[in-house]
């Protein structure tokens, strides 16, 4: 009976203005209430921040229905299906939806994002975000003329500059937290980020600027391979003191162990900054790029993305290594090491360069990362909700695709260590840290400012056994450059001793 009489265009965006505050907002109350001070003024603010939402809701969706009609419904329906996506990922995986974010679900390639899908995904999608398009294109809605419309959405605006500036005494507490609730507002975190993310792109797609020509100075034959870790967090390392032995491997391989932090929590900038000589905004000539122009014969193996333009024409996938090797598995990282032995020993130069980027220890599925043959610690966490499996189990399908990373590292040294009158180094270097439900929170991707320090902190492991290394405290992920530089003898105007790792 409901869908067969009008309603009017106010009722019609109340409804679904009240509906999008009480459906899709419990982290943001949450969020408030555990931040808020007590007394009246902690009443004022989260009774401001309600009917600020409901405000903003009810003038967004009048501006939709009245200026776009079916097309506004269209928009609005959709953004009830990205409300219901992004509440999924912030209760199950206790994520913030910040521009960072979005990038990483814009570049995040299927592969990856079916490993998040999951029987309660798709129960949040219907309940939360169809069933309410039956209200959305059923409802028949009276839309009046220019005046009302200019009422209604004037009302709401004019409630929304009171309720701002009626509270000018509690703007500093809300800018410390605007960040964090700014992220839990559905659908404005998504749409707002989304373009914050879009118009950074932008700014870094600009050319990349050059750095000062390198001088190959030495004449030894030498080959470096640069493994880049994914999510790789350093306290499950037993290198670095974890209890349970999760470098089996390495541990024999007399591999140096540097204690490291990364430059932010995503993939994007952690790769950004292993690849570049010093933490900037700017896209600088990147390590591979300026290595290549020096001469080096450079490489790239990858089962991951998220790296900056990499100019070399021996960039391979994952699909490409498995058409040059039909035989291998294609299932888990063991693939990007086909072939290395060979291709090493068919370059040409004397220098040769491989950057090896995994994907081994990235969530939420880390039991689907590694062969079965490294399941040693059992039982482990089978499903793609975190939260809802026991510690234990979390932890120890993590630390198997620890273990199997371990592998891939002793693999590479075994190559190197085979390859005659080469002076052989590997670097293992993660681009951030992971959370196992410290603190309620999973995987990465917090803004840095509030990272907790298991998505910071990373391993920093080298081999390296004709080089002699510096004792240091910390090091950081733009030591990779200059220690790079300095173990290929090239010379460099941008070349800094304090953040490599190598001595004379």
């Amino acid at each position: 009976m409901i869908f067969k009489e009008k309603t009017s265009l106010g009722i019609y965006s109340l409804v679904l203005s009240v509906y999008t505050v009480c459906a899709f907002h419990i982290p943001f109350f949450t969020y408030l209430t555990q931040h808020l001070e007590g007394g009246f003024n902690g009443v004022v603010i989260f009774v401001t921040a309600v009917l600020l939402l409901l405000a903003l809701n009810f003038f967004f969706y009048v501006l939709l229905v009245f200026l776009f009609r079916k097309v506004g419904k269209f928009i609005l329906a959709f953004t009830l299906f990205g409300d219901a996506v992004m509440l999924y990922f912030v209760n199950t995986y206790k994520v913030f939806i910040t521009d960072e974010m979005m990038g990483n679900a814009i570049t995040t390639q299927y592969s990856e994002a079916s490993g998040f899908f999951s029987w309660s995904f798709l129960l949040y999608v219907l309940a939360l975000g169809f069933l309410p398009m039956l209200y959305v294109f059923g409802r028949k809605v009276e839309y009046g003329g220019w005046k009302g419309f200019a009422r209604l959405a004037g009302g709401a605006l004019g409630l929304i500059v009171l309720l701002v500036f009626g509270n000018m005494k509690n703007w500093p507490w809300i800018d410390r937290n605007s960040t964090e609730l700014g992220a839990l507002v559905a659908p404005w975190s998504y749409i707002v980020n989304t373009v914050r993310y879009e118009a950074g792109k932008r700014r870094q797609a600009e050319k990349e600027i050059p750095l000062p020509d390198p001088v190959s100075v030495s004449a030894s034959k030498d080959v470096c391979v640069l493994v880049i870790g994914e999510s790789a967090r350093r306290d499950h390392f037993s290198l670095y003191g974890y209890g349970k032995e999760t470098n089996p491997y390495t541990a024999r391989d007399s591999v140096k162990a540097y204690v490291a932090d990364a430059s932010a929590t995503y993939t994007r900038a952690g790769v950004k900054a292993i690849l570049e000589h010093k933490d900037t905004p700017k896209l600088h000539e990147i390590l591979p790029n300026y290595l290549e122009r020096a001469g080096v014969d450079v490489s790239w193996r990858t089962s991951n993305w998220g790296e900056p333009p990499v100019h070399t024409e021996k960039y391979y996938r994952k699909e490409d290594l498995k058409a040059r090797f039909p035989g291998a598995d294609d299932r888990f990282d063991g693939i990007l090491l086909e072939g290395l032995r060979e291709d090493i020993l068919a370059s040409g130069s004397d220098k040769v360069f491989v950057v090896i980027h995994t994907y081994t220890n990235h969530g939420p599925a880390y039991n689907t990362n590694y062969p079965p043959e490294f399941e040693v610690f059992t039982p482990v966490c089978n499903t793609v909700e975190m939260s809802r499996t026991s510690p234990e189990e979390l932890f120890n399908a993590y630390d198997n695709s620890v273990v199997y990373a371990d592998y891939l590292m002793h693999s590479v040294i075994e190559v190197l260590r085979s390859l005659p009158d080469r002076r052989g180094c590997m670097l293992f270097v993660s681009d951030h840290g992971e959370s196992l439900g410290e603190n309620n929170l999973y995987m990465h991707g917090v803004p840095m400012a509030m990272a907790p320090r298991e998505q910071v902190e990373i391993p920093f492991v080298v081999w390296a056994p004709d080089m002699k290394m510096k004792t240091l405290d910390k090091v950081g992920q733009h030591h990779v450059f200059h220690s790079v530089l300095r173990f290929f003898g090239i010379q460099s105007p941008v070349f800094d001793d304090k953040m490599c790792i190598f001595a004379d």
